[in-house]
């Protein structure tokens, strides 16, 4: 299975994290009824409702089989068929919870996910720190405001501005949310102003990046007043 994650130890300035692999949870295969032995079925991923991976599984006694096709840096594609095998440790409150072993050469480790490469192995394998370990300040207030604005039902993008009260809710929870929304807003926008002015970066792609729509008028004089 080559050499991917032989060994080697994630360490905290890794380039790539958790979210720029596809990843198989077996925590969810578990709740979709998908690890008891011999069934066989498809896994894809799919980016703006169109499927851009798939992967085959076939389940066995204590392990799942992977089969895929794997291109790297524009060479011929590969065919990988290889075993993942399960480990089941018990729950506190009965039951069992199950994990995947590593399969990586030298790890073995026993872990909820695996993320694909040319294999699928554990992110410490493939040197990935998690997305919320990369973060900056203000990044993770962009992420918080944005959560909120989910939870409100208005559109992605803190610059987007604000939405209504949603219906049946009460009046005290929206005032509450809208106020950590605004604040969190701040907070990224400061970021946000510092990084263009030191970094030169173009306005374009910084919206881009945050979801925002471009709309000079608004968008840029709002950064630039900060």
């Amino acid at each position: 299975m080559g050499g991917i994650g032989s060994g080697r130890q994630w360490y905290s300035d890794a380039k790539d994290t958790t979210d720029d692999y596809r990843s198989i949870d077996v925590r969810r295969l578990k709740r979709e009824d998908l690890l008891s032995p011999n069934q066989s079925f498809g896994w894809r991923w799919s980016r703006s409702g169109e499927v851009v991976a798939s992967i085959r599984v076939r389940t066995e006694p204590d392990r799942v089989i992977l089969t895929y096709r794997y291109q790297s840096g524009g060479g011929d594609w590969k065919e990988e068929n290889y075993p993942v095998y399960l480990d089941w440790t018990d729950c506190h409150l009965g039951g069992q919870r199950p994990w995947f072993l590593c399969p990586a050469h030298g790890c073995g480790r026993r872990v909820a996910i695996l993320y694909g490469g040319s294999i699928f192995a554990c992110r410490h394998c493939h040197q990935l720190a998690y997305s919320s370990q990369r973060e900056t300040d203000y990044d993770r207030a962009a992420r918080r405001a944005d959560r909120i604005r989910d939870k409100l039902g208005w559109e992605p993008g803190i610059l987007n501005g604000n939405g209504w009260k949603p219906k049946g809710m009460h009046w005290n929870s929206f005032k509450r949310l809208a106020a950590q929304h605004d604040a969190f807003v701040q907070m990224s926008l400061a970021g946000l102003a510092d990084r263009l002015l030191l970094m030169g970066e173009s306005p374009d792609e910084l919206f881009a990046e945050y979801g925002i729509k471009n709309n000079w008028g608004t968008n840029w004089g709002t950064i630039a007043n900060l």
